[in-house]
């Protein structure tokens, strides 16, 4: 009876976390398309870029009402209205870099390239061998936060060689993301969809800025 039990528990689990996969999976995979779709439309009409205040504004005020609201349905059409003003700040930029690069398209598919390169073998390797990677969690967190200010200062005043730096680190800190957020779903550490794709998602985002910007300064063409 115990035996029977146990099995059940287990199967359970197998089916809530294979469900936990492919719904985060195909949440991801429709707000990146629409990321690129409001991504490409500002780029399309040479939307100006809102600016560092705006930016953060509005990603801090989406992520925080996705959050709020990530056990309802409205968790969805915040989650979707963060991905799309995230695609509309990043046009402006990828533009940015085609207009200042004779090699720019080059630049901006090699990062995405590598984007997409990094983050499936992470996530296949998280997925496959299963392993628990929850100890990253501290040390991801702090990464982050001085990651974050140090971009802030190298914005504000000016600093090519830490912006460069702070990317390098990005580019480390969302890896580690990337496999802790996949170990986590796979383990159970993580059982709401839309926080995890708002994870992934973010993950993605700050590692193609990060890559291509890594790019545009080692061989960019101006």
């Amino acid at each position: 009876m115990r035996l029977q039990t146990a099995t059940s528990r287990s199967e359970e689990g197998i089916l809530s976390t294979n469900k936990m996969l492919r719904n985060t999976y195909m949440l991801l995979s429709m707000t990146l398309l629409f990321s690129a779709a409001t991504a490409g439309l500002s780029m399309v009409f040479n939307l100006p870029h809102p600016g560092m205040i705006i930016t953060m504004v509005g990603y801090f005020g989406l992520l925080f009402l996705t959050s709020k609201f990530s056990n309802s349905s409205l968790g969805l059409v915040f989650v979707f209205a963060l991905t799309g003003f995230m695609g509309l700040t990043l046009g402006p930029i990828i533009n940015m870099y085609l207009n200042a690069y004779t090699n720019g398209s080059e630049l901006v598919m090699t990062a995405l390239g590598g984007t997409g390169v990094i983050f499936l073998g992470l996530s296949g390797y998280a997925l496959t061998t299963r392993k628990d990677f929850s100890f990253l969690g501290g040390f991801l967190m702090v990464g982050i936060l001085v990651a974050f200010l140090a971009g802030l200062a190298s914005f504000f005043f000016a600093m090519p060689a830490l912006s460069l730096a702070v990317s390098a680190m990005f580019v480390l800190l969302m890896s580690g993301l990337i496999l802790y957020e996949t170990s986590a779903i796979v383990n159970g550490g993580e059982t709401n969809y839309i926080m995890a794709t708002v994870s992934l998602y973010v993950s993605i985002y700050n590692l193609f800025m990060s890559l291509l910007q890594l790019l545009a300064a080692f061989s960019g063409d101006d």
